[in-house]
């Protein structure tokens, strides 16, 4: 692995978190194979030899536990999943160069060479630990078969994840207050032997790693706080049936099965074997990209420094898996000698029309109800890559995807290429015998450097930008230059001007192709050009097009309001049941009615002084308000902090006055991350208190900027 600019002289594999194989795939899971995808296809177009690899997550508890409901074997229902899912990627243009799962034999047999060998280099202890039983079956619980309190933040947890609160990785035994998902009765704890990875062993190299891993800042910096102190160990068996066999001596831990994030992350390094393995070393070769100096470094007495001379591993994943890709991962890699990522890129998740996603609650749009619609997949593409910056959420609504379709696609791309490609052809039947002028040689050679800088910086939102940027000049440039008034009047200058537009379009064609693949092999086609523009390198934008070509047609479809209502209709009523459902369960879980029950449990992990003191937070006073355009709940905000003026996105639209906001004394955490929200920057947090948002404010007039103590 090198840090060196794309592209390098070693292979890559970009890799996408594995789904579950128990649910339909919906809008949220599919924003991380999309970015994944065009990833995968920008850096091949810069040059770099690349494998896009990913596979269904068969084992653990939660398909055990909907396998047992359904009534059918594990296996049985992981794979009619798997099935469906290796179906679905494909309709959604996020084609995978291998797509396995973890319950294949090239899976089993790696998972259980990896254990090997952190066996083999004393990684590995056994100690008895507290295991959730059910007394009324039994059996003990693993994982998902019990749920309870978060011994950390007080939320209701699953027992492997605190996936309501803090989100944090939870151990066999910590979870509090157990209970039996089988029966729903209170479990209780029985002592049990299992094995653990020792990660206090990597707990250094954890720490460089984390120094100089590449990515967005969510995986760079939240897990530091999981590595200081004492690094807990990780517990890698499971007391199940349904998963792979820890590999003991005969007789030990044969009731134990290893733990879904064992296996799971190792298929990454399976599927990447698999497709070497379909289409020879000599052009992919796995243990270059995977191994360290083309083999495994038993032992980690071996230098820091990785070689070289190994690939580029980047991992494309939900936030909600970090802990697991920059601390659980690395170790386990190091642990058995393998390369360490290069890259972790940890996406935001995906609202649906201003409400969280929820698919218990069926909150949710789904992929096949995606492709029900007959919408192109790449306009879902187009519209999850370019909602927001990679680490920020964004928000699907059937409203703002009818707007940025029409506006950004219809009437921008596709509304020059038409334009171009049908004069061309009326005219000239074809590209027009000019050279191109100076200004749009430039003009796609800046975008070309765009394009590049923006895979470099893992940007993939920019990457698609550049394709916009670069239509809205042609746009700009045909209707300054009117050629349909040059044709009798100017003709070489007319041939100028449409040569010009004509190699914008193929232009736009290269690099619009990794986020907007099918429209951009359509384009390729229309221009008459030769083979896929997939397989097309990024200069290629520069070179002359075909000389003769047939007429266009339109490339993008403009979206119909009768549609659109239709969806809306549908997804609204689902969310008001799912609303109403969320205020129902609300209502059964509180006691007496009182507002102590609907008050969050304190936070039990406490923070030193030193802590608070890093906490920037300054008197403030709004100067201005206003609506975010296709966010029903965001304001944009100035708040005059003393020093400066900050803009920030709050979500206050639906709890207050927007008309009373100006003037109004406010809290501003001014050493807040920035981050960015429907393409606005967020400098800050307005603190407020509850569901009602009521603002923090100041008993007396406290000058601005004045800090909080």
């Amino acid at each position: 692995m090198s840090h060196d600019e794309f592209p390098t002289e070693q292979p890559a594999v970009v890799t996408c978190g594995l789904p579950y194989a128990n649910g339909d795939l919906h809008v949220g899971h599919l924003r991380t194979y999309v970015d994944g995808d065009a990833l995968s296809r920008a850096l091949r177009r810069l040059g770099q030899q690349t494998a896009f690899v990913c596979g269904s997550d068969m084992h653990g508890t939660p398909v055990a536990v909907n396998a047992a409901e359904a009534g059918v074997e594990p296996r049985e229902f992981a794979m009619q999943y798997h099935e469906t899912y290796a179906e679905t990627f494909p309709q959604f243009n996020v084609e995978f160069d291998n797509y396995g799962h973890t319950d294949d034999e090239t899976n089993t047999e790696l998972t259980q060479e990896f254990v090997r060998s952190w066996v083999d280099n004393d990684h590995v202890h056994e100690k008895e630990i507290q295991v959730a039983w059910d007394t009324e079956e039994d059996q003990p619980l693993p994982d998902r078969f019990v749920e309870g309190t978060c011994p950390y933040c007080g939320e209701q947890a699953r027992g492997d994840e605190c996936d309501e609160g803090c989100q944090r990785h939870l151990e066999p035994g910590e979870i509090e207050d157990p209970v039996s998902t089988i029966t729903g009765n209170p479990a209780e704890y029985r002592t049990r032997e299992h094995k653990f990875l020792r990660l206090a062993d990597f707990q250094e190299y954890l720490q460089g790693f984390l120094d100089r891993v590449e990515g967005t800042d969510n995986a760079q910096n939240q897990p530091r706080e999981w590595i200081e102190g004492e690094l807990q160990d990780l517990c890698i068996t499971r007391d199940m049936d349904w998963g792979i066999d820890y590999p003991g001596e005969e007789g030990e831990a044969e009731d134990l099965v290893l733990y879904v994030w064992v296996d799971a992350p190792i298929e990454y390094v399976a599927s990447t074997k698999q497709y070497s393995e379909r289409v020879g070393t000599d052009e992919y070769d796995w243990e270059q990209v995977w191994k360290v100096d083309g083999e495994a470094q038993h032992g980690t007495q071996w230098d820091d420094e990785w070689s070289e001379d190994s690939g580029e591993i980047i991992h494309v994943i939900g936030r909600d898996i970090i802990q697991h890709h920059a601390v659980f991962w690395p170790a386990m890699l190091r642990g058995a000698g393998y390369n360490e990522p290069r890259t972790i890129l940890a996406t935001g998740f995906v609202g649906i029309d201003g409400n969280a996603l929820s698919t218990s609650r069926n909150r949710a749009v789904w992929a096949d109800e995606y492709l029900d619609a007959g919408f192109h997949p790449d306009l879902f593409r187009y519209y999850i890559a370019t909602g927001a910056g990679l680490e920020t959420d964004v928000d699907f609504s059937w409203d703002r995807f009818q707007e940025r379709v029409n506006g950004e696609l219809v009437g921008n791309v596709g509304n020059f290429i038409y334009r171009s490609l049908l004069f061309a052809e009326r005219n000239y039947d074809g590209t027009p015998d000019a050279d191109v002028s100076e200004d749009v040689r430039d003009r796609i050679d800046d975008a070309l450097d765009d394009f590049a800088a923006a895979v470099r910086d893992y940007d993939v939102r920019t990457l698609a930008d550049v394709a916009i940027d670069l239509s809205n000049y042609g746009n700009e440039y045909i209707q300054r230059n009117e050629p349909w008034n040059l044709v009798d009047d100017d003709p070489e200058r007319a041939e100028q001007v449409i040569r010009d537009c004509v190699q914008l379009t193929k232009a736009v064609a290269v690099v619009m192709q990794p986020v907007l693949p099918g429209k951009a092999e359509r384009l390729w086609g229309q221009l008459g050009e030769e083979g896929s523009v997939a397989d097309v390198s990024l200069d290629t934008a520069l070179e002359a097009p075909p000389s003769e070509f047939d007429d266009p047609d339109e490339l993008f479809e403009q979206v119909e309001d009768d549609h659109i209502e239709e969806l809306n209709a549908e997804l609204q009523a689902r969310i008001e049941e799912a609303n109403e459902d969320d205020e129902s369960d609300d209502a059964d879980e509180g006691d007496d009615g009182g507002a102590a029950a609907d008050l969050e449990p304190l936070v039990s992990e406490r923070i030193g002084f030193e802590d608070f003191e890093g906490v920037d937070m300054r008197v403030g006073e709004i100067v201005s308000a206003d609506p975010v355009d296709g966010a029903d709940k965001l304001l944009e905000l100035h708040v005059d902090i003393g020093h400066e003026v900050r803009q920030v996105v709050a979500g206050l639209a639906e709890l207050h006055d927007v008309d009373d906001l100006p003037g109004t004394r406010v809290i501003l955490l001014a050493n807040m991350e920035t981050a960015e929200l429907f393409g606005i920057e967020s400098n800050g947090m307005v603190l407020a208190a509850g569901d009602e948002a009521d603002l923090l404010t100041t008993h007396e007039d406290a000058p601005l900027g004045t800090r909080v103590q």
